[in-house]
């Protein structure tokens, strides 16, 4: 490993990955060589993911962007993945050295220019030339992106999504486990909003179903999008969940560099009985893992707070 590899500042970047409402479920361990990955198993949604498939892609796209971060410093680095088998916390180690991925580090700059975005996209269409940069960034780590073009597809899955939220919203657990991360933004983690309107959020969401509203609104937006987009894998295991995680994240740091942001409707995938539905209607996606929506904000989506290296880098 050089010298002058900085691991603080590459796992700092690392941690700017997305996670399933902010929880960041990931440690990260120092080695001789490189770093160990693990599960936070102590942020997992047993409600709303119950396998932890979403817990185990949150760490794909966080050690993505870690090979990027890490690229972007002049090093190479060498991914095993599941060491230890499925059943493991220590999901990938990472050994540092040698010489860069340059199609990773081209990405680095675009760490910090990636946000989730949760309003509108302008409404001009993704260029096609660019939803075919994404697909192959999903291909070049073994997932597909497929992007859902015809109205009627985009229809019945706008209407898969609104059954996602009604179902959920249905749930009295979801939604306490929902209002469990709704975190003022000092925390560094969860659903992060203005501290003073925490408790009326919480309040709101554990009492009232708003289902059948925010399911319109999200429905909409799928119908909306200026490129809706399903990525899926072959398979279903814990081997298949990181590699979604990895394609996603790299998905999302092609689309920034390019001035795109995606949001995520995967309500669907969310509920067991749904997510079949999905891979019925996206042939092509395989093994359905996160739903996509993506375009140009229509203002700057603003970044989500995060938990400082020193609560997630083990030394």
């Amino acid at each position: 490993m050089p010298i002058d590899i900085d691991i603080d500042g590459a796992v700092a970047e690392a941690v700017r990955a997305p996670s399933s409402h902010n929880t960041q479920p990931w440690l990260f361990e120092r080695a001789d060589g490189g770093l160990r990955l693990c599960a936070d198993r102590t942020r997992a949604l047993p409600v709303n993911d119950p396998e932890d498939r979403e817990l185990t892609m949150s760490c794909g796209a966080a050690l993505l962007t870690l090979r990027v971060a890490v690229a972007g410093q002049g090093a190479g680095a060498e991914v095993t993945l599941l060491p230890e088998g499925d059943d493991s916390d220590l999901l990938a180690t990472v050994e540092i050295g040698g010489a860069a991925d340059p199609a990773l580090a081209a990405l680095a700059p675009a760490i910090g220019a990636r946000h989730t975005h949760r309003g509108d996209f302008e409404g001009a269409p993704v260029e096609a030339e660019i939803v075919q940069r994404l697909a192959a960034a999903a291909g070049a780590e073994g997932a597909r992106l497929t992007p859902v073009e015809s109205d009627s597809l985009r229809a019945a899955l706008a209407d898969l999504v609104a059954e996602g939220d009604a179902t959920q919203w249905a749930d009295p657990r979801w939604r306490r486990e929902l209002a469990m991360w709704m975190h003022p933004r000092r925390m560094g983690d969860g659903l992060a909003m203005p501290g003073v309107a925490v408790p009326v959020a919480r309040f709101a969401v554990r009492h009232f179903d708003m289902g059948d509203r925010i399911g319109a609104q999200d429905a909409e937006r799928a119908r909306a999008a200026p490129c809706l987009a399903v990525l899926g894998t072959e398979g279903d295991t814990p081997r298949d969940w990181l590699r979604a995680g990895m394609a996603l994240a790299r998905v999302l740091l092609v689309a920034a560099e390019a001035g795109l942001q995606a949001g995520y409707l995967n309500q669907p995938l969310q509920v067991a009985a749904l997510r079949p539905r999905v891979q019925t209607l996206v042939r092509d996606a395989g093994l359905p893992q996160s739903v996509l929506r993506l375009g140009r904000p229509d203002g700057p989506p603003p970044a989500t707070p995060r938990r400082p290296v020193g609560e997630v880098l083990v030394p």
